[in-house]
């Protein structure tokens, strides 16, 4: 038996054959019992019948060891390879089952799958579309369930569910797949705080607990996407970065201070106060090589002015704030309580509504702190540190993202997150028509440790509203509203309030196994088959290049 096995290549698959006998064991009585367990099973290859054979062997030309790292081109040996990669989609599979019997059982909902094949919609992101031979026609795969969910509200379903494959054709950036996966939810006569509510409840912390065996503290922190902007930078800011709420100091910085910083007139001057834990020699050593950095040097192009950073050192005359003023130096000592090697940093910006996802000096906040965990400056969070927040009141619109396509009205400003959110209050409906830039939306995003994990919101259920939103606001010409014609005449049909959300199944998994395995998991990681940084698949080699025949067939023609 030893020599046939010497004779077959490692990594090459067996049959094997010999007897299959259970392991035997003593039992409680002082007798024999068999366990018939699959676990408890083995194959003797003893005696002159049983024989290992290799069912085809492994190529030599492939060099495979433990440490052997293989391309992308060559996923089936990565995954082959990589025990943690193979646990990885194990463990998804376990959390997917976990959530679909918890939805049904315990949230009562129905787990329902809706079409792939749609058709192109102004919601608001840009589409894949799919031709067909029709001339002329074309479907578009989803970028979400968002209106065959509302569809399912509208025909009676109470609570539903999907796993739902979503495709965005957009800038692709390390945590974004062109194709992913969400964990979409919907629920009918409920509002916002109903869906809040249940996620916590009925499904994370159990989730967590499930998992991780870590307990989630309940409620969630809540803040206003006007605070999270304000305070911290960022729509989706991390909290368990020890830096505190950013402060404005315009009020005590003299006015060559300020012109020094930025050539705006009448900026806002935001102080962000980093708690080093070196010396103030050390932190100036750190700072200046950060913004010496490619990163860091980003900063310093910003057209409302670079960074000031201080460093505070009490061995220096007015503690290194000179620039400042005594009467100023005092006050902020005794506002901050600052200690040697920390530091300072002022962001000059427009002194108007904030927009988009983050700031200046939100975006140093994450990168500063990153690279003084790595200098051990800062101590890292924890595997097992989670801080769930829920970002709620965003503006209902937001100025037009050129990289989006929106909704294509004229009204000079687009649907933050889609023309099917509902205004938040009554006070901002009659605010609609005179000061729509100022309406708030009743839209929440789960954000967990820096990372957008989910959003939701209450939606428009009444067809007025919804037909008034495309047409009065965005100012959507009737060819678009018409795109839409499904979803008013089902509304006009009487639809029930109703909410929802959905949760990046992706993200959300390798979040998970990251404070498993206690390292970094991306959403490619947690793919059997992710997309790369272009949007190809490496080893099908998608997509391919279509034929003249291809193009004929689906009347197509290439524009060079």
């Amino acid at each position: 038996m030893h020599e046939q096995l010497k004779s077959i290549r490692p990594n090459s698959p067996v049959v094997v054959e010999g007897w299959l006998r259970a392991k035997r064991d003593k039992s409680e009585d002082g007798g024999l019992k068999h366990e018939m367990d699959l676990s408890k099973l083995e194959i003797s290859v003893s005696g002159p019948n049983a024989r290992i054979s290799s069912l085809n062997d492994f190529p030599s030309d492939i060099i495979i060891k433990d440490d052997t790292q293989f391309p992308p081109e060559q996923r089936h040996l990565q995954l082959r390879n990589d025990h943690s990669l193979r646990s990885t989609l194990r463990m998804r599979c376990e959390i997917q089952n976990w959530c679909s019997v918890r939805l049904s059982t315990v949230i009562g909902a129905v787990g329902i799958e809706t079409p792939i094949l749609f058709k192109s919609t102004s919601e608001g992101a840009r589409e894949f579309l799919v031709p067909t031979r029709r001339r002329g026609y074309a479907y578009a795969l989803p970028q979400s369930p968002q209106q065959f969910k509302q569809l399912l509200m509208a025909s009676g379903i109470h609570r539903y569910f999907q796993f739902a494959k979503c495709f965005r054709d957009e800038d692709l950036r390390a945590d974004r797949q062109p194709e992913f996966t969400q964990l979409d939810i919907e629920m009918s006569f409920a509002n916002g705080e109903d869906v809040m509510a249940t996620l916590e409840g009925e499904m994370l912390c159990p989730l967590w607990q499930q998992f991780l065996e870590i307990n989630l503290k309940r409620p969630f922190t809540r803040m206003t996407y006007a605070e999270a902007m304000s305070e911290h930078g960022s729509d989706k800011p991390d909290l368990r970065i020890p830096i505190k709420p950013f402060v404005s100091l315009a009020y005590l910085m003299p006015a060559d201070l300020i012109s020094m910083l930025t050539p705006l007139r009448d900026p806002i001057i935001e102080a962000m106060i980093v708690p080093m834990e070196c010396s103030a020699g050390e932190a100036r050593e750190f700072i200046s090589t950060y913004f010496d950095s490619p990163e860091g040097t980003a900063f310093n192009a910003n057209p409302d002015g670079g960074p000031g950073v201080f460093v505070y050192d009490s061995s220096k005359p007015l503690r290194g704030l000179s620039a400042f003023g005594f009467e100023a130096v005092e006050r902020i000592d005794d506002q901050f309580e600052l200690k040697d090697g920390n530091l300072i940093v002022l962001q000059a910006r427009k002194d108007v509504a904030h927009s988009g996802g983050s700031t200046a000096l939100g975006s140093m906040r994450n990168g500063i702190f990153d690279a003084a965990v790595l200098h051990g400056h800062l101590p890292a969070p924890s595997w097992s540190d989670f801080k769930p927040l829920w970002v709620t009141d965003f503006p209902l619109f937001s100025p037009p993202d050129p990289s989006e396509p929106g909704q294509g009205g004229k009204a000079g400003f687009a649907s933050t997150h889609h023309p099917f959110t509902s205004p938040k209050t009554p006070e901002d409906v009659d605010m609609l028509l005179t000061d729509p830039s100022n309406v708030i939306g009743d839209h929440y995003d789960l954000v967990i440790n820096g990372e957008e994990v989910g959003g939701g919101s209450q939606r428009i259920h009444q067809a007025a509203m919804q037909d008034f939103i495309f047409r009065k606001i965005l100012k959507m010409d009737k060819e678009k509203v018409a795109e839409f014609a499904h979803l008013l005449e089902a509304l006009r049909a009487g639809c029930p309030p109703h909410a929802g959300i959905a949760l990046g199944f992706d993200r959300l998994v390798a979040m998970i196994v990251s404070s498993k395995l206690k390292r970094k998991m991306t959403m490619r990681d947690v793919i059997a088959f992710p997309k790369s940084g272009k949007g190809d698949d490496m080893m099908v080699r998608s997509p391919g290049l279509m034929s003249d025949e291809a193009l004929r067939t689906y009347h197509l023609d290439l524009r060079h």
